[in-house]
């Protein structure tokens, strides 16, 4: 045996004593070393814990992620969104809870082109002559639209050729687009009863 691999096993087998006596000595019950060995374990089983949870939480986004994906191959994507058109026509709120119970709200375009190809969506997936929910309304005060956050209504796409939308003050307190007036706004009893898209967020 030449000296090198001797030399190697010496090392080897120091470091195997050195282990032993190191695992020997943190069994040993010493009254110094309990307390630190408690914090230890204490300090170990916390770490562990919060593993856990980051595991479990990053577990849920997946499930998340899996739901929307699928979401998005059934309806379409938008400029960062998945919209998913309902046919079944319910009232405001009856629709704003569907899309709330799949992890979505109602639609709510921010910009003329997202508009644009809602209503386009909503041609193709329900019907050329149909109406559709906003996740919009005045219902708290009469004239201030918010959307479904609360947060006040930025882009506004009404009918003010003809009709000078939003024109039903009280009785009118819910959002629609019509496809029938190219994808203009117009207020709405939100007992009435509409088809509505949910949109979901994508990241």
């Amino acid at each position: 045996i030449s000296p090198s691999i001797m030399d190697a096993q010496g090392v080897w087998l120091m470091f195997g004593l050195l282990l032993m006596a190191h695992c020997t000595l943190q069994q040993t019950p010493s009254k110094k070393g309990t307390g630190k060995r408690d914090s230890a374990n204490s300090a170990a089983i916390e770490e562990l814990k919060k593993q856990i949870t980051d595991i479990v939480t990053e577990l849920s986004l997946l499930k998340e992620q899996q739901a929307l994906q699928t979401v998005c191959l059934r309806g379409t994507k938008i400029l960062g969104k998945c919209f998913l058109a309902v046919a079944e026509k319910k009232t405001f709120h009856a629709a704003s809870e569907d899309c709330i119970a799949m992890g979505g709200s109602l639609s709510t375009p921010l910009t003329g082109d997202e508009n644009d190809q809602l209503y386009n969506y909503v041609r193709q997936s329900i019907g050329p002559e149909e109406h559709i929910w906003l996740g919009i309304n005045d219902m708290v005060t009469d004239g201030q639209w918010v959307d479904q956050s609360g947060s006040g209504v930025r882009f506004k796409n009404w009918e003010t050729e003809i009709t000078l939308q939003p024109d039903g003050g009280r009785s009118q307190n819910c959002g629609i687009l019509s496809t029938t007036a190219n994808g203009k706004w117009f207020d709405e009893s939100c007992r009435a009863e509409k088809a509505f898209v949910c949109e979901f967020n994508i990241v």
